[in-house]
């Protein structure tokens, strides 16, 4: 299958770029992901640190790489039925696993999942009009399932928004304890994000995969057009990001992080901004692409693309092993946190050229792809 450079480029970007977000899930309780003030209160350091993270990555890069992941489905069609199934049924295996023994943040479920139920549609829609159209409409189906959840939501929040004393304690012992109180408390969180994928989530997510999809057919996302189509497309979509999701922080901020209205109502700018931001993002990178193919660093965000599933797990096993086994859990605020992540991108990096130099493919991507080429062998 051919490869396209600027698209590996972009995963890099995306995969080191999810990391602003999941350190706070590996650092602080995981109330605070959504709450900045899930404490009850927060230095105004780590609310500028978290509005900044609010309108550059929250979301953004999710999205981007939900954006390539459908593209990459696209790409493997024409391997076949029960090759794609094969793959996306492990890529399900591995999130099961990821996510039940070593941290409850995992996507790479809900992405086998969604991708599992979207493929075909993919094949059997050949028009691209019709397949960005029907992304854009489910990805506003979450959107409005989003209000109705805050509509129907109690006004109150719960400890899951504002953890007491005794659940931050218990949610530190879990963590730093490990075993079979760990995996019992990760399946919890398992069960919940399957109904929140279910209900709300996995309609944006179908949708951008579906989006993702189309663009490449078009030959956006494989950087066919001209330079100057992609640096209008950048400051269109970058400005309509910002004036959609510039609202949703300051609301945010005034109503000190209410429950009702920041875990329901103030998502939606962050939800309608995302897709233009992050396409933003890919415009820039096709829009310059002649320059930044040619920094060394380029190389090096190509070969953390190419390595995207390892690299992942990399960042799960560096963020748990320093917070969890090491005991520093709950021991950092937020902005804090964002001075560890150049370090583990560090490490992303250079695991990934130095990998690349000696094997064509990352260890878990070696993996995914002979376990892959086995079953679908089996039932073909």
């Amino acid at each position: 299958m051919q490869r396209y450079q600027a698209i590996d480029f972009i995963r890099g970007l995306a995969i080191l770029g999810i990391l602003l977000l999941n350190i706070v899930g590996f650092g602080l309780p995981s109330a605070a992901y959504l709450n900045p003030a899930w404490a009850g209160s927060i230095s105004l350091v780590d609310a500028w640190s978290w509005a900044l993270m609010d309108g550059l990555a929250q979301l953004k890069f999710l999205t981007l790489f939900a954006l390539l992941f459908g593209a990459g489905l696209s790409l493997l069609q024409p391997r076949g039925t029960s090759w794609i199934t094969a793959r996306l049924v492990l890529l399900m295996l591995f999130g099961l696993i990821h996510g039940l023994l070593f941290w409850e943040g995992d996507i790479l479920l809900d992405y086998g999942l969604i991708g599992l139920l979207i493929w075909r549609m993919l094949r059997n829609v050949p028009d691209n009009g019709a397949l960005f159209k029907t992304g854009v409409l489910l990805y506003l189906m979450g959107c409005g399932v989003l209000l109705v959840f805050g509509a129907i939501s109690s006004p109150n929040p719960g400890e899951s928004w504002l953890p007491g004393p005794a659940t931050l304690e218990y949610e530190r012992y879990w963590k730093l304890a490990g075993g079979l109180e760990a995996f019992t408390n990760r399946l919890d969180h398992l069960s919940n994000g399957l109904m929140a994928l279910l209900s709300q989530y996995g309609w944006q997510l179908a949708g951008l995969m579906l989006m993702g999809a189309a663009l490449l057919r078009s030959g956006w996302l494989k950087g066919e057009f001209p330079l100057a189509h992609y640096r209008r497309c950048a400051a269109i979509m970058l400005s309509i990001g910002a004036l959609l999701a510039l609202p949703g922080i300051v609301l945010q901020w005034q109503v000190q992080w209410a429950f009702r209205w920041t875990g329901f109502y103030l998502q939606l700018p962050r939800d309608l901004a995302s897709p233009f931001i992050s396409l933003g993002y890919a415009a820039l990178c096709f829009a310059f692409w002649p320059h930044i193919s040619r920094w060394r660093l380029c190389y090096a965000l190509q070969c953390v693309g190419r390595m995207a599933l390892s690299n992942y797990l990399l960042q799960t096993l560096i963020c748990t092993t320093f917070f969890y086994h090491f005991g520093q859990f709950m021991h950092y605020g937020r902005a804090q946190l964002l001075m560890f992540v150049p370090l583990v991108w560090l490490i992303n990096l250079t695991f990934s050229l130095l990998w690349l130099r000696y094997f064509r493919q990352g260890p878990m991507e070696w993996l995914w792809r002979r376990l892959t080429d086995r079953i679908a062998q089996h039932f073909s």
